[in-house]
């Protein structure tokens, strides 16, 4: 175990869009797809619905048909991936918690065929299965921009004697929680399809007015996303500062041998063994 300087690093998008039917999700999620540039895939889950706006920002779209299981959602994003799209728009991720075949119908599916009614047991195994959808979703290489839909929520409240149902504000129709697997959360108005932040690690929109989401959007995101420092770059740079301090070949040695290992399979991995040749014949030359 080994602690080290904590610096933001470069990172890929991790976006929600929340509102209910008609607030303009799909349409500002292929504006801010637009703003980022690069390729752009759209798995549509709203029957054609993306194909409506492909005037505003050039896509290719699957067009995912139920059942809308996790491994389906997984196996449309690795396609994404393996084909070299930058940016990934789900639209919605509402239809692998509440859609045909999604977890909800899964559960009871399971409960009836397999533990005779029993839901707490279904769910022991369907929440891994979830929880490799939402992997998927966070180690992905490409920035994805998922849309969730958002209904009332209501509970019963007891005033002045009497029982009456009261509002209690929008709800993301997804797991409890999913929020908190996102950079930032945008919850969008049906009335004036204004955004406003219920989450952002970004600070972009957190003590901002409402935004009407736009390509600038997507640049400014992009910006902030690439502010972040390179760790392959900063793994190098923290190689060569030790090559160039080191007493002895072996301490050289090993700290090349951490280096090469941090960075197995990137560019860097090749520069770093020309700082250490170099160092390595300096030393010897100077004994």
């Amino acid at each position: 175990m080994k602690f080290e300087k904590a610096m933001r690093k470069k990172a890929k998008l991790r976006l929600a869009l929340t509102g209910p039917s008609g607030s303009g999700k799909t349409y500002s999620a292929l504006l801010v797809a637009k703003g980022i540039g690069g390729k752009i895939a759209f798995i549509d889950t709203e029957k054609g619905s993306a194909s409506l706006y492909s005037d505003i920002a050039e896509f290719d779209v699957l067009e995912l048909e139920p059942p809308f299981t996790p491994e389906r959602f997984i196996e449309a994003i690795n396609s994404a991936e393996s084909a070299g799209y930058e940016t990934l728009i789900i639209d919605s991720i509402t239809h692998e918690w509440g859609g045909v075949g999604g977890c909800l119908e899964l559960v009871d599916t399971i409960a009836k065929s397999k533990y005779r009614g029993n839901s707490w047991s279904a769910w022991s195994e369907i929440n891994p299965r979830h929880r490799l959808f939402l992997d998927a979703i966070l180690r992905s290489p490409m920035h994805i921009i998922a849309t969730m839909r958002s209904k009332t929520e209501t509970a019963q409240v007891e005033e002045n004697g009497r029982k009456r149902v009261a509002k209690l504000g929008m709800k993301s129709e997804q797991r409890d929680g999913v929020e908190y697997e996102f950079t930032t959360v945008l919850d969008i108005s049906h009335e004036t399809h204004h955004a406003i932040a219920s989450k952002d690690r970004t600070k972009l929109f957190s003590n901002a007015d409402p935004v009407v989401l736009n390509e600038e959007t997507g640049k400014k995101l992009l910006d902030w996303l690439e502010s972040g420092v390179n760790p392959h770059e900063e793994a190098l740079k923290h190689f060569t500062d030790l090559a160039n301090s080191a007493q002895s070949v072996e301490k050289l040695k090993t700290a090349f041998e951490e280096a090469w290992r941090t960075l197995r399979g990137t560019e860097q991995q090749a520069l770093a063994k020309d700082v250490y040749d170099i160092r390595k014949a300096e030393m010897e030359q100077a004994a």
